[in-house]
């Protein structure tokens, strides 16, 4: 698990964090309770700050940056898609980031919002809590039932105990 400090800016994970081999931790970066980390994944908070609430995912590939003057915050149980990029912006609690989605500086995605593969979140958007967010530019494409946050919840808490199986049972044998 390469974990790196960077003009003496160093990482802070809590003890229950998961990070893969392969995955890779840079700079002023804060990790919470629970949250996993996959391989591929890299979060290199050299410019800025990077804050990753409790039991958030953070699945293969996924890049996470901050430019100066735009911290990444990333809230508690939110879903970060394999290889999705997100660059100096706000991810509210409950937030299900999808496949390859992109999310610029300054953009601001609501409490249980989803952002769908593939989408170009542009520089300074804010979306609303419980949106389906789709496109390049994304827009709103409308709101997300009841049903469909809760499926979204239960996916992030799998991630969560998978997180917890990995770092009690994952032996590397060569």
């Amino acid at each position: 698990m390469p974990v790196y400090e960077v003009d003496g800016k160093k990482p802070k994970i809590h003890d229950t964090v998961y990070i893969s081999d392969g995955g890779t931790v840079i700079g002023a970066v804060t990790l919470a309770e629970e949250v996993t980390v996959w391989t591929g994944a890299v979060i290199r908070a050299d410019n800025d700050t990077i804050e990753v609430q409790g039991q958030t995912n953070i699945q293969e590939g996924a890049v996470l940056h901050a430019d100066p003057g735009f911290p990444l915050k990333v809230g508690a149980n939110v879903t970060v898609g394999h290889q999705a990029m997100l660059h100096g912006c706000t991810i509210e609690d409950g937030a299900l980031i999808g496949i390859q989605a992109v999310v610029l500086n300054g953009a601001v995605i609501g409490k249980n919002s989803l952002v769908g593969a593939g989408a170009l979140v542009t520089e300074g958007k804010i979306f609303p809590e419980n949106s389906l967010i789709i496109g390049s530019p994304a827009k709103v494409a409308r709101q997300l039932t009841e049903d469909q946050i809760r499926l979204m919840h239960i996916d992030t808490a799998d991630y969560v105990a998978r997180g917890r199986r990995y770092r009690e049972t994952l032996k590397k044998i060569k």
